[in-house]
């Protein structure tokens, strides 16, 4: 059984929660972890670097002088990539580097990952996340009852909190989830994982039914 204090927004412990880490996986497959998070990576590239090739940069294509008799060395057209302006040997090309793994492989490494976090010591479990209005000061204020650095921390909630997120986005560095989108990539990036009480109940009713 895994058990983990649980905080209110000021950073005082008000209970302890408890859980069976077989809910959320059988175990921690690295390998598993590694194959989601390069595919995490490979779906952000953009691509979108391309040079001209010889045959695309403008310019005529007669030779530049005859082949002999001139006493220079030996030379075709001017789009040559030997001289200025010229095109470049290996051109590069647009290209699309995503690609998919199966679901089911992205769900169980989503549910890895959470239990690495537990595994670590890398949770701080909170009752409920509630603003009024959007205020940075108070998530802040927030991170730091609990010891944490915002720079390195990911908060998921049960739902889409538009006050949270909007009082969250100018941290720099700071990472805001709602339970339902959570993903590897974050969950790894991220070194500190905040959590509130719904939103783990609402995890592990959604692992315990497949």
């Amino acid at each position: 059984m895994i058990s983990l204090p649980i905080y209110n927004q000021q950073g005082s412990e008000v209970g302890t929660y408890e859980f069976d880490p077989a809910e959320l996986a059988a175990g921690v497959n690295k390998q598993l972890l590694h194959d989601v998070v390069v595919m995490y990576e490979a779906n952000r590239r953009v691509g979108t670097s391309a040079t001209k090739s010889r045959g695309m940069v403008s310019g005529s294509t007669k030779k530049m002088y005859r082949q002999k008799g001139t006493g220079n060395a030996r030379a075709g057209s001017k789009r040559s990539p030997i001289r200025r302006g010229g095109g470049h040997t290996f051109a590069k090309t647009t290209r699309d580097w995503s690609y998919r793994l199966p679901k089911k492989a992205i769900r169980l490494a989503t549910r890895m990952a959470l239990l690495s976090k537990f595994e670590d010591e890398q949770v701080r479990l909170v009752d409920d996340i509630q603003f009024d209005s959007p205020k940075t000061k108070s998530v802040v204020t927030m991170l730091s009852g609990l010891g944490l650095d915002p720079s390195k921390t990911l908060v998921t909630t049960q739902d889409y909190n538009v006050n949270f997120w909007k009082s969250a986005r100018n941290i720099a560095g700071l990472r805001v989830s709602p339970a339902a989108g959570l993903n590897a990539y974050d969950l790894l990036h991220q070194r500190m994982l905040v959590v509130t009480k719904s939103a783990l109940d609402s995890l592990r009713s959604v692992e315990s039914e497949k």
